[in-house]
């Protein structure tokens, strides 16, 4: 396991309204040092926006226990996808996601640099993100916990450890 977080810059769109516009949005680069830098965040990265079981079960649970990682001193929740970042908001939009910060990683680089990287062509889906879930410190990876049979082409889409009740669990038991 990596110690810590891999240094990459992410291609985020973020809100404008000085825009105006049906479309008031703007590129906007976020390091990893502006996402974990002298900060207790909850990572899960999962294989894809709108898919079955990122959207009915990983997605919203993170949604639903938000509050209980706050007060387990985590300053925030974040969703890693290999998508790119329009995908990631109208995905946002579709699951009203209000608290969990969904983390475009179009390119896969962050994915990649944490080996979580994966083929996923039997779903036609290219490479994607194995399914997984980390507390991190500061840049540096405390717990991180992994789905089992991590391969290219995994026939099944294990959904056992990565979930937020293991993760709120480990964070409640440290």
């Amino acid at each position: 396991m990596k110690n810590r977080i891999p240094s990459v810059v992410f291609k985020t769109r973020v809100r404008n309204e000085a825009l105006g516009g049906t479309n008031p949005f703007e590129w906007k680069d976020l390091s990893s040092d502006d996402i974990f830098k002298g900060k207790n965040v909850v990572v899960f990265s999962l294989p894809g926006a709108f898919t079955p079981t990122c959207s009915t079960s990983h997605l919203p649970r993170y949604e639903e226990l938000y509050e209980e990682f706050k007060a387990q001193g985590v300053d925030a929740v974040v969703c890693v996808s290999v998508n790119d970042a329009f995908v990631m908001y109208q995905w946002g939009k579709s699951q009203n996601a209000e608290n969990v910060f969904l983390l475009p990683d179009g390119n896969a680089e962050f994915t990649r640099k944490m080996g979580m990287l994966v083929n996923k062509d039997n779903l036609g889906f290219g490479q994607r993100s194995w399914r997984y879930s980390m507390y991190v410190e500061g840049g540096e990876i405390k717990k991180l916990f992994s789905e089992q049979g991590f391969e290219d082409n995994c026939p099944t889409d294990p959904f056992e450890v990565s979930d937020a009740d293991t993760m709120i669990s480990y964070l409640k038991n440290r």
